[in-house]
Order: structure tokens, then C-alpha cells, then sequence
């Protein structure tokens, strides 16, 4: 019931998915950005308190609104805290009317082929079934392509839809992210064998199977209309991935039916010092920056 309902408003209504998905290799990073350093925790517990802090900061923001908000992303343990009084994905879809996505992967194995393919992800059954205790809609999880080698993308888009088959099949949304690296010499030519795969597969899908895409903004715009179009395609959405936020906006402005889903580009400019108001007024330019991107 809720997941059809979730379902339509990802496939009809305006707005874009934010992702709050940083995890374990990520998080001080994102945390030094946000003006926490390193100093100020000394275990992981400490850490993934005060990254959970700064998430509920901008969920809990009036801002943060279904009106240009339609998703976001969080890391199990995001999805596992609380947020005023509720759990985080609760709080989405209940109090907010935002759909939740769990990223699932465990991060990427060591680079050969020009890319990085998903660590094995051991008791993916179990994830998913503690995620359906919640309302959440979909998952996330993501590769990296950095040379146009054919064996290494095949790789790539081989295992994200074989992992997306055993999401789909526990009645989830797999959101599948090839990511192709944004300073990779040879861009186009990685995209070009990109879709090529990710089309291919789709073809094997079953007819009444959807996936959802997260991809890097390619180099020519409108290059992914075939995969917009594409009826076992439910949404394509568009990573950051190291843009700043308004070259990313710029970008995604030149490519119509794509949708932001961006992580850094969505935190920039947000700090631990700033006040409430200044917060709410940063991430309130934030969102309407890329909500207007997305609508294009």
C-alpha cells in the first residue's frame, strides 16, 4: 500500500532526491566540511552521533519539504535513529511525505579494468528485510567507472543489475549507480559503452521489473533520453560527483526528464556554527537551487 503510493510520487510529482547517504569512509569527510573535525570524536559511535545530528538538522529544517524534496537517501544507520521522537525513515514518509532509499552496498573493491565493482555485500536478505520494517521505497548502491574498458563496465553493469534482481524480488526499488568519474580522461567514451550495457540489461529485465538510475552528468547533453524513456526505467536521477553545486545545476539543466540526487553538492555551504536561521536560509538556496535544475 505504501510502496504504491510512495511508487507514484517518485514517478509523478516534481522535486529531487537528496542523498544523506555518507557512510564508515565518507563521514569525516562530510563531517569536516560541515565544520566538525576529526578532534571532536574519538570512536565511530561518536561520530555517526554527530553526523546523525547534522542529517536531523536539515531533515527537521521547514524547508526540507515535499514540495521540492521527493527522496532521500540515508545509510542503515541513519534509517536505524531516530528523528524527533520517530524512526528517520518514519519521520520521512509520515511527518514529511519524502520517500526513504537505503544505500546498501558496502563499498567498492580495489580498482582493475579502469573500475571499482561492489565489495560482495553479505546478508543482503537480511537488510532488506529490516528496511520493509520500515517505509522504505527503495535502495542505493553504487559502482565507480573511471576508463572505457569494455570488460571492467560490463563488470560494473552486470553486478548492479544482478544485485538489483534480489532487491526487486524482496519487493523493493533498486536505485542502480554506475558512477563514472567526473575527472576520467576518456568521459564520453566510458558513458557511450555505459549505455550500451545498461540498455542491454534492461532488455533482460522482466517486463513488469523497473530499476531506477543514478548517473554522473554526462558530457553531452541529453545523452541519456533513451534511458528516461524507457518503460523498465522508473526515474533517472543524477550524482554530484564532485561538481560544485552550480556547475552540477548547470549541467543537469542541459539534460530535461533527469532529477537531482546530489550528496556534497546538496551539504555545501552548510556548517555547525551557523546559526538556525542562517542554516535553514543555506539549505533553503541549496533546495530551491536544485529543485529549479530538476524541473527542467
Amino acid at each position: 500500500m505504501e510502496y504504491d503510493k510512495q511508487l507514484q510520487r517518485i514517478k509523478n510529482s516534481s522535486g529531487f532526491i537528496a542523498a544523506l547517504d555518507q557512510s564508515g569512509g565518507s563521514t569525516p569527510k562530510a563531517l569536516e566540511t560541515y565544520g566538525v573535525s576529526s578532534d571532536a570524536y574519538d570512536n565511530d559511535e561518536a561520530m555517526f552521533d554527530l553526523v546523525h545530528e547534522m542529517r536531523a538538522r536539515i531533515m527537521t529544517c521547514d524547508c526540507f519539504d515535499s514540495e521540492r524534496v521527493l527522496g532521500a537517501i540515508l545509510f542503515e544507520d541513519t534509517m536505524e535513529r531516530e528523528v524527533n521522537g520517530k524512526s528517520t525513515a518514519n519521520y520521512l514518509w509520515e511527518d514529511k511525505n519524502i520517500v526513504p532509499f537505503l544505500k546498501v552496498d558496502k563499498g567498492l573493491a580495489e580498482q582493475m579494468s579502469g573500475v571499482q565493482v561492489m565489495k560482495p555485500i553479505p546478508n543482503l536478505d537480511l537488510l532488506l528485510d529490516k528496511a520493509k520494517n520500515y517505509p522504505v521505497f527503495g535502495t542505493k548502491m553504487r559502482s565507480v567507472i573511471y576508463e572505457p574498458n569494455v570488460d571492467g563496465i560490463e563488470l560494473v553493469v552486470q553486478q548492479q543489475f544482478d544485485v538489483a534482481k534480489q532487491i526487486i524480488s524482496k519487493g523493493l526499488m533498486p536505485i542502480v549507480e554506475p558512477e563514472v568519474n567526473i575527472d576520467s580522461t576518456q568521459k564520453h567514451e566510458c558513458e557511450l559503452l555505459l549505455k550500451a550495457d545498461i540498455l542491454r540489461n534492461l532488455e533482460r529485465l522482466s517486463d513488469e521489473h523497473q530499476v531506477m538510475l543514478k548517473l554522473t552528468l554526462p558530457e553531452e547533453a541529453g545523452f541519456y533520453q533513451e534511458l528516461i524513456d524507457h518503460p523498465k526505467v522508473l526515474k533517472v536521477v543524477a550524482l554530484s560527483g564532485g561538481y560544485s553545486r552550480s556547475d552540477a545545476c548547470a549541467k543537469l539543466k542541459q539534460n530535461p526528464g533527469m532529477i537531482a540526487s546530489f550528496s556534497r553538492a546538496f551539504t555545501e555551504g552548510l556548517s555547525k556554527q551557523q546559526s538556525d536561521s542562517e542554516f535553514a536560509e543555506t539549505i533553503n538556496a541549496s533546495i530551491e537551487e536544485i529543485y529549479e535544475a530538476s524541473k527542467v
